[in-house]
């Protein structure tokens, strides 16, 4: 199995703090830049699995800046550079403490909900008579609070601005952005044979703007569906082909991991985690509509270690 990144330990210089997330950790230089290093770590039903796939982080790294930059144009963004495939450098934000989830069919957590009888959704009202994997005749907006600890809740657009989560002037601005994004989105999947199923995206503030952060559009965010045979299966009511991580979260549901107290994740060889990093790489590809091109086998903290280093160097002067 390739070389994997699965802790980073770094010290920059002006480095403040690092937090460690699910699946990137993220340096605090000078309380003005972020350093956002991708690795290998991949996770599932909010637990980080015991090994690291090859090349994913790369993977997610650059479909999350082909996007930021392909949306710079309607939406202003973070991102200042990628000096390494596995790192974006870009502007520390205030963050918003929602997540904004929107989606344009009804599928996932919303039609289980739906199927249980919900036709409600974060204050959005849903109509009688959906099916799976049916198109909204518009996208709806389904925020969630963005949790330090444990699960993200569901909240509606009242709810968080009665809370003060976000003043109504900002929310409405990240509205405006989400349905603008998701559209972008939309019209660039078409173009690759896809439909931009649903996507989350993160916000902050810096200067007093609306800011978008972190990721988007990649297949940890997002769910995509295969444009071709998409109404056949929906019109026979056979589960669509679809780009997304849920490959991993059904092999665990397979072998009996949910994520539930006294389970075991099941052994990942590396042969599995090796056809983990396979699938990424389709999904990659078709989501870019690029080759995947694999770096040199090399000590991946030391050549980020140094492009990091260099880049800071170069934003200084």
């Amino acid at each position: 199995m390739a070389t994997t990144l699965v802790n980073t330990d770094f010290n920059f210089p002006g480095q403040k703090s690092v937090y460690h997330g699910k699946v990137r950790d993220v340096y605090n230089i000078n309380d003005d830049l972020m350093v956002m290093i991708a690795t290998d770590r991949i996770s599932a039903f909010d637990v980080i699995l015991p090994k690291g796939i090859p090349f994913k982080g790369q993977m997610l790294n650059q479909i999350a800046a082909k996007f930021l930059d392909a949306t710079a144009d309607i939406v202003p963004n973070w991102k200042i550079a990628t000096p390494d495939p596995m790192v974006t450098v870009g502007l520390k934000c205030e963050g918003f403490k929602v997540e904004m989830i929107i989606r344009g069919y009804l599928t996932g957590s919303a039609w289980r909900e739906y199927q249980a009888g919900c036709r409600e959704i974060c204050g959005v009202k849903l109509p009688d008579g959906m099916r799976e994997n049916k198109r909204f005749p518009e996208p709806i907006i389904t925020p969630t609070t963005k949790a330090d600890a444990g699960h993200d809740e569901n909240i509606s657009r009242d709810e968080i601005i009665a809370q003060g989560i976000v003043a109504e002037e900002d929310y409405e601005v990240m509205e405006q952005y989400t349905r603008a994004l998701f559209q972008r989105g939309t019209d660039i999947a078409a173009e690759k044979g896809l439909i931009l199923v649903d996507t989350k995206y993160e916000f902050g503030k810096r200067d007093g703007k609306v800011i978008l952060i972190d990721e988007i559009h990649t297949p940890d965010s997002s769910r995509y569906f295969y444009a071709e045979g998409y109404e056949e299966r929906f019109n026979a009511g056979e589960p669509q082909k679809q780009l997304s991580k849920e490959f991993v979260r059904q092999w665990l549901i397979d072998h009996n991991f949910m994520g539930k107290a006294g389970q075991t994740v099941p052994e990942m060889t590396d042969e599995y985690c090796d056809s983990v990093s396979a699938r990424y790489q389709e999904l990659y590809e078709h989501i870019t509509g690029e080759d995947f091109v694999k770096p040199a086998e090399e000590d991946l903290a030391a050549r980020i270690d140094a492009n990091v280093k260099a880049c800071l160097a170069s934003l200084e002067r």
